[in-house]
């Protein structure tokens, strides 16, 4: 299997392609040149703020930034999982790791994931989005609560089909945190990308 392209692989390639130089990506991001050449020269990374930065000011879809292609990412509809297209996510209650993001404007959204939270208190407010999403656990023990339903304990193998945009949230049980497989789905093309910044504010 051919190797996915390395983040400073992708922006030259995406600022080769408009015709840019270093100081017009510098102007429509705010990051500096300095910066965004060592990236390129793969001499420093970038944190997941500065990605979203990078991707709101060229107008491109995060995954495109990862892959480097939209093209060739929507084109081939088959991803397999690897460390170059997982992008991880740490938030207060869930250790994110999103599968597949070479593609993009993709249907579903698979999402491995890690429970933190202990109760509602730890939690907050419930999360909400567009679509539906199914869960399974895959270790651990699982609450989940809706708000028009009652908690329900979910173990290894056990899993929930649920409309997101009722308020949902996932509990770990015991001192083990339950580790699931969570995807969503829905029309929106750009769910992804909702789904990124939704959790970013948790």
């Amino acid at each position: 299997m051919e190797d996915q392209p390395a983040l400073g692989e992708c922006l030259r390639h995406i600022r080769r392609r408009n015709g840019w130089k270093l100081k017009d990506v510098s102007a429509l991001t705010g990051v500096s040149m300095a910066t965004l050449s060592k990236v390129e020269n793969d001499q420093m990374s970038l944190t997941y703020d500065k990605i979203l930065q990078i991707c709101d000011g060229l107008n491109v879809h995060i995954t495109e930034l990862l892959s480097g292609s939209s093209k060739t990412a929507e084109k081939s509809r088959r991803s397999v999982s690897a460390p170059s297209n997982t992008l991880r996510q740490f938030t207060r209650n869930y250790d994110y790791y999103y599968l597949a993001t070479d593609l993009v404007r993709k249907r579903m959204v698979p999402i491995r994931g890690v429970a933190k939270s202990k109760t509602m208190e730890d939690f907050g407010p419930m999360l909400r989005h567009n679509g539906e999403e199914v869960l399974i656990v895959l270790s651990g023990e699982l609450e989940v609560h809706t708000e028009l339903y009652s908690p329900v304990r979910l173990k290894p193998g056990e899993s929930v089909y649920i409309d997101s945009t009722m308020g949902h949230a996932y509990l770990s049980v015991g001192s083990e945190n339950a580790e699931f497989l969570c995807v969503c789905s829905g029309d929106e093309p750009e769910l992804e990308k909702e789904l990124i910044g939704l959790l970013d504010l948790k």
